[in-house]
C-alpha cells in the first residue's frame, strides 16, 4: 500500500493536468452555459436543459489516457510493479472522481437555490437526477467519471500491450459490437422495448449499471497491463 500511496503521488506531481485543467473546464463550460442561456428568451418558461457543464467528466477520459502514457514509462524506469501502478493510480481517481460527484452535487444545490443562476437553467441540477436523495446524485456523477476515466485507461493499456494494431482492433471490435446491438435491435422490433427499459431506470439503477461496466473495465485494464511493456 505504500508503493501504491507513492504511485498516487508520482501521478499528481503535474497538479495542472489533474487539477488546474479541470478547474479551468469546468469554469469554462459552465460559463459558456449561462452566456448561451442569458442571451436566448424564455417568455413560455419552459425547462432549459445545458449539457456542457458535463464537460469536466470527459476530460476523464483524456485524464485516463494520460496517466497510463505518461505515467506508465516512468513508473517502470523506477521499478515500480505493475500491480503498484495499477492500484495507486485507480485508488487516486477514485477519490478524484468522488470529489467530482461531491461537486457536481453541490453546484446542484447553488443551482436551485438561484433559480437556475438568474437565467432559469438547469446545467447541474437536471431535473430526472435531481429528483434522487443527494447520496444518489453524488454516486450517478462518480459513477459517470470513473467509467469514461476507465474507457480512457483501458484503450491505453491496450496500446502499450499491443501498440497501434491493438489499438485499432480494439476500437474496430467495440464499434462493431455497439453495431451489432442496433442491428439486433431493429431486426427484432425490440426498439420499444429498449426505449421503455430506459424510461423505467433510475438514477440509483442507472448508476449500477454504469459501476458494472466500470468494473468490467478495470478487470480488463489490469489484466492487459500485467503484460504491457513502456
Amino acid at each position: 500500500m505504500n508503493r501504491a500511496w507513492a504511485v498516487a503521488r508520482m501521478q499528481m506531481v503535474n497538479k495542472w493536468i489533474y487539477l488546474g485543467v479541470p478547474a479551468i473546464v469546468l469554469v469554462a463550460s459552465t460559463g459558456l452555459a449561462l452566456a448561451i442561456l442569458a442571451v436566448i428568451p424564455n417568455d413560455d418558461g419552459a425547462t432549459r436543459l445545458a449539457f456542457s457543464g458535463q464537460a469536466l467528466m470527459w476530460y476523464f477520459l483524456a485524464i485516463g489516457v494520460q496517466s497510463m502514457m505518461l505515467a506508465f514509462p516512468f513508473s517502470q524506469a523506477m521499478s515500480v510493479s505493475r500491480r503498484s501502478f495499477y492500484l495507486g493510480t485507480l485508488g487516486l481517481y477514485t477519490a478524484l472522481s468522488m470529489a467530482v460527484g461531491v461537486i457536481y452535487w453541490l453546484l446542484g444545490l447553488a443551482e436551485q437555490a438561484t433559480d437556475g443562476w438568474g437565467v432559469d437553467g438547469h446545467i447541474f441540477a437536471l431535473p430526472w437526477i435531481a429528483e434522487s436523495p443527494w447520496f444518489a446524485q453524488i454516486l450517478l456523477y462518480f459513477a459517470l467519471t470513473i467509467l469514461l476515466f476507465m474507457f480512457g485507461f483501458w484503450f491505453a493499456t491496450v496500446y502499450q500491450r499491443w501498440r497501434v494494431l491493438g489499438l485499432v482492433a480494439s476500437l474496430t471490435a467495440f464499434g462493431l459490437l455497439i453495431l451489432g446491438g442496433v442491428a439486433v435491435a431493429t431486426w427484432t422490433d425490440s426498439w420499444p422495448a429498449v426505449g421503455a427499459w430506459f424510461v423505467q431506470l433510475t438514477p440509483l439503477a442507472l448508476t449500477g449499471w454504469l459501476l458494472l461496466a466500470g468494473v468490467v473495465l478495470a478487470a480488463g485494464s489490469y489484466g492487459t497491463l500485467r503484460r504491457a511493456t513502456p
